[in-house]
């Protein structure tokens, strides 16, 4: 499959065309300790265009609304030619309640906020950025949709949000004539692949995008690093970072026998092994625009190599193999052999149960 940030294709259900890798701003601003500069940010962001990318990922909450308001500078007269993606629902005031969460107060003034820092007026693709399960989906749902008819929003989506909800939320969308979510933003790479049992089934039968977050796992999966690195704590400039990477679960003892894997295949092929990684997750079904994020130039440029490489089908097999995770009920349940026989008896039928829950 042949691959270029200038070979644009569809976001989900709707027409809205976007580079298959996303260009994440989180690391834009110096605020968390371990981001970069406006300068070295403005190049990371340039780059990314000049080789004809144009779908931006930031969010009102990173690094305290700098993300935003440096693309607002670097989009400056070219606004219209990039898919901006902005997010609400955390917390952005001390001792302000109503500054968080997915309710309506909430929605219209962090979108208004998010106009004034972005230097726009209006955002291609809005994200719930978590489900808090306090506001109720109605509340949250028609909210959204009078934003998109008063030509705020374009299109609204759903990050770390379960499956259920968010079939519930476009169900209820659908049958009101609201505007339903057309992606979903998620943890997904090859150490944590556990949304492959209910929020990827989901997301095709709604024709809801997948959208992987984090597809490197922290950087765990670039083999930047070691065993040593899996209790150790870190003195370093990167101690922010390297907490993070430990309070997200990435570095572990499993997951580091899958990043030798990826060094494996990397090797063969003369990839590094963020490529390889990045490779294998664009070939999963649903996959739509992986975030890549960057603290230097190189790494973006590394990043955006795998657009460049090939996975023979033996390749994927074994990265497949040594990530599977372990199944949860009901898949394990339905992929038995005890469970076909009694549906199907002795009758020999493809498909079904059999793929959902393979």
């Amino acid at each position: 499959m042949n691959l270029s940030l200038d070979r644009y294709h569809l976001l989900g259900a709707s027409g809205v065309r976007v580079s298959p890798l996303a260009l994440g701003t989180m690391t834009f601003g110096t605020e968390w300790g371990w981001g970069c500069d406006e300068e070295t940010s403005r190049k990371i962001f340039e780059l990314y265009a000049e080789r004809g990318g144009n779908f931006i990922d930031t969010a009102n909450y990173y690094t305290g609304g700098t993300s935003e308001t440096l693309l607002g500078r670097f989009m400056a007269e070219r606004r219209h030619r990039f898919v901006v993606a902005t997010k609400y629902t955390l917390q952005m005031e001390a001792g302000n309640p109503n500054a968080g969460g997915n309710h309506r107060k909430n929605l219209v003034e962090s979108v208004e906020a998010s106009f004034r820092r972005l230097n726009t007026d209006y955002i291609d693709l809005l994200w719930v950025h978590a489900w808090e399960f306090r506001t109720p989906v109605e509340e949250v749902m028609r909210a959204l949709d009078d934003l998109v008819r008063q030509g705020k929003v374009l299109y609204v989506a759903a990050s770390d949000t379960p499956a259920w909800k968010i079939a519930e939320a476009n169900t209820l969308a659908r049958l009101r004539g609201w505007t339903p979510f057309i992606a979903t933003q998620v943890l997904y790479n090859l150490t944590e692949r556990t949304v492959e049992f209910e929020l990827v089934p989901m997301a095709a039968e709604h024709g809801v995008a997948i959208q992987p977050w984090s597809p490197l796992a922290g950087g765990v999966l670039s083999g930047k690093y070691t065993r040593d690195d899996v209790t150790a704590k870190q003195t370093t400039a990167d101690a922010a970072r390297h907490g993070m990477v430990q309070n997200l679960g990435f570095l572990t003892e499993r997951n580091l026998a899958i990043v030798e894997v990826v060094k494996e295949i990397a090797a063969e092929i003369g990839a590094s092994s963020s490529q390889v990684a990045l490779r294998w997750l664009l070939a999963k079904p649903g996959v739509m625009a992986p975030i890549i994020g960057a603290r230097k130039l190189e790494h973006l440029e590394d990043n955006l190599g795998a657009l460049d490489i090939e996975l023979s089908e033996e390749q994927m097999s074994k990265l497949d193999k040594v990530s599977a995770p372990e199944p949860i009920f009901p898949n394990n349940f339905g992929a038995s052999d005890l469970f076909r026989s009694a549906v199907d008896g002795e009758e020999k039928i493809e498909g079904g149960f059999r793929e959902i829950y393979r």
